[in-house]
């Protein structure tokens, strides 16, 4: 028996249709269809036990072949049906019999199994698809299996208890850090969380990094031009005025979210420079750095008058034992600081005193003057001994009384100088809270 009957005598339909399960199973769906295929044709009959007259039996074919007469070989004549058939005519005799599918087992089994995989067909089809192939896109019109990224937010929100209450806008990244930081953002006089976000442009920064941001508002009723009353002992101190109210409210937003207690910062323009700062240093415990722009030192004024005069010279006498911001021994807040040399509206020498509160005396500073686009400014870098930066001071020359780096959509902005929001945002990821 030659090798192609062979393995068609010793193999089954349902030896096949394992072994097409297993190839489907693989992803290898074109084998098992061909294997399928080949078992749907390829099964007859088994040939008939050999005798001893045909000791040398030909291959058998599923079908007789017909008998094509010799013209050098002899006929029998009609009307002798009793005369023995030639071989050939012997062997189709006997394999007639398979073409009958009642008694052929094996065309039984074949038409069997021909059911099960026409059942089984839509199951191992979509078993034959690539295990880890990418996913298609769903079709037009149909929703996607999985939910889109979240949209960050900026919703308005309000905080009340003992000490006042006062409105604020929320910014919530749409993929916050876990646990995220969280910047407060105190705006200046005559304007409001949303004016200061769209000019700070800090919200585009925060979706980037995952942080929060809290926009304060100051209300009319509190001060006309709302302005923080940034230069009211009773707004400077801890659990009192307005230093107590932002505090509540910067906790309120630490309880509502998964906010890093560790990575709570607070910032602000001129007055929300100032009131910042008293804030800050109020805090020691809640912020872990503090950003001044164009603002004032902590406790430079005790009322209007003090006030005035801060912003025109600076703090008479800040820095020595009788000054009204005096900071705490050993205290220093990680603080940066960003003032326009051209500020006619807050001197420059206040940021001088910013820095004096800071303790920059012990630090060891470093300058550099960058001249290559818009305002030329200056950058110093105070390390401790640890060589970690901990105050920074941006001195822009020809900018005035506005945010730098800022955007055309909020007010008192100038877009040609360095990125102040930016800056203040790369220098607080440096910063966590811990021993001082």
């Amino acid at each position: 028996m030659q090798d192609g009957a062979r393995d068609r005598a010793t193999h089954s339909p349902f030896a096949d249709m394992i072994e097409a399960t297993r190839l489907t199973s693989l992803g290898r769906l074109d084998e098992a269809t061909a294997l399928i295929q080949r078992s749907f044709g390829g099964y007859a009959a088994p040939p008939p036990p050999e005798t001893a007259e045909t000791p040398q039996q030909p291959q058998v074919q599923l079908q007789a072949q017909p008998q094509v007469q010799r013209p050098d070989a002899p006929s029998a004549a009609p009307g002798h049906a009793g005369t023995e058939a030639p071989a050939p005519a012997r062997r189709a005799a006997r394999i007639e019999p398979a073409r009958n599918p009642i008694s052929d087992p094996a065309l039984r089994v074949r038409n069997a199994v021909g059911k099960v995989v026409r059942g089984l067909a839509p199951v191992l089809k979509g078993f034959g698809q690539p295990r880890r192939g990418p996913a298609r896109p769903p079709a037009p019109g149909k929703p996607a299996s999985r939910k889109p990224p979240a949209e960050s937010r900026f919703v308005g929100l309000s905080h009340a208890e003992p000490a006042g209450s006062r409105d604020y806008k929320l910014f919530i990244p749409g993929n916050p850090a876990e646990p995220a930081p969280l910047i407060v953002m105190l705006h200046g006089c005559m304007q409001n969380p949303d004016d200061f976000a769209a000019g700070t442009g800090m919200n585009v920064l925060a979706e980037r990094a995952g942080i929060f941001v809290a926009y304060p508002g100051q209300s009319r009723q509190a001060h006309v031009q709302r302005c923080w009353n940034w230069y009211d002992p009773r707004d400077q101190r801890r659990e009192s005025g307005e230093a107590a109210i932002i505090a509540g409210l910067t906790r309120a937003v630490m309880a509502a979210h998964a906010i890093d207690p560790a990575r709570v910062y607070i910032a602000g323009m001129s007055a929300g420079g100032a009131a910042a700062l008293n804030i800050a240093r109020a805090y020691p415990d809640l912020y872990a750095a503090v950003g001044v722009h164009s603002g004032l030192a902590a406790g430079c004024a005790r009322d209007l008058g003090s006030a005035l005069m801060a912003m025109q010279v600076g703090a008479p006498g800040l820095g020595t034992a009788a000054s009204f911001g005096a900071a705490p021994a050993g205290q220093r807040i990680p603080t940066i600081v960003f003032h326009g040399e051209d500020d006619g509206t807050v001197s420059v020498r206040n940021a001088d005193q910013v820095l004096a509160q800071a303790n920059v005396a012990g630090l060891t500073a470093r300058s550099e003057t960058f001249e290559d686009r818009g305002h030329p400014f200056t950058r110093t870098r105070f390390r401790d001994e640890a060589g970690r930066v901990v105050v920074e001071d941006w001195r822009i020359r020809g900018a005035g009384h506005a945010w730098s780096g800022g955007r055309p959509e909020g007010s008192y902005t100038d877009t040609d100088g360095p990125d102040a929001s930016r800056a203040m945002l790369d220098f607080f990821t440096e910063q966590k809270l811990g021993p001082r």
